[in-house]
């Protein structure tokens, strides 16, 4: 976003990560992975009211996730977007944003910022009113990179830290929206 983009972005957004965030992710060897596909979906239960209490304080919001597996031939771009259809017709998400790279030169991968400034740029989001909530270090370092708070919903996965510590770190997504309606 140029300086000129900058002082007309208005919005408010929450970019949160798919899997870990608003979904149960597979986790193997402590690593997380998203579902084999939108049958195997199980939405956190608190993931409704967060987003809608979130919605309702005037936050877009807007997923940001990486889905390598398409890369790496071991899913479809059709099975990642029956995931996020499946998530769409339950959570009141304003729009997606996937990197289905599998290359860290990658722009779009987290944790590079692109996802979320392009989100940005397309919604007239001013990002230093604005948060990222996610499950890995990858999420916090994209949010620093792009100069929001960021939230970090801890699932103890065995992988290292964010770069720098993130604005807050929670057990949840109904946690995170509190943090932000309330604390931050």
């Amino acid at each position: 976003m140029g300086v000129n983009e900058v002082a007309r972005a208005t919005n408010r957004a929450v970019f949160l990560d798919r899997d870990g965030v608003l979904n149960v992710p597979l986790v193997k060897d402590g690593k997380p992975y998203p579902p084999e596909g939108s049958d195997d979906l199980i939405i956190y239960e608190d993931a409704l009211e967060a987003l809608e209490a979130l919605k309702a304080a005037g936050y877009l919001l807007l997923v940001v996730t990486n889905q390598p597996d398409v890369a790496r031939g071991t899913k479809t771009r059709g099975e990642v977007e029956a995931i996020d259809r499946a998530l769409a017709a339950v959570l009141p998400i304003d729009g997606f944003y996937v990197c289905y790279h599998d290359c860290d030169d990658c722009e779009c991968r987290k944790p590079k910022p692109g996802l979320l400034l392009r989100a940005a740029a397309e919604h007239a989001v001013s990002l230093l009113d604005s948060f990222m909530i996610g499950d890995r270090w990858r999420d916090m370092d994209a949010g620093h990179a792009a100069r929001v708070k960021t939230i970090l919903v801890d699932r103890r996965y065995a992988e290292r830290g964010p770069a720098r510590s993130p604005d807050a770190v929670v057990s949840s997504i109904g946690e995170a929206a509190y943090w932000i309606l309330h604390d931050s």
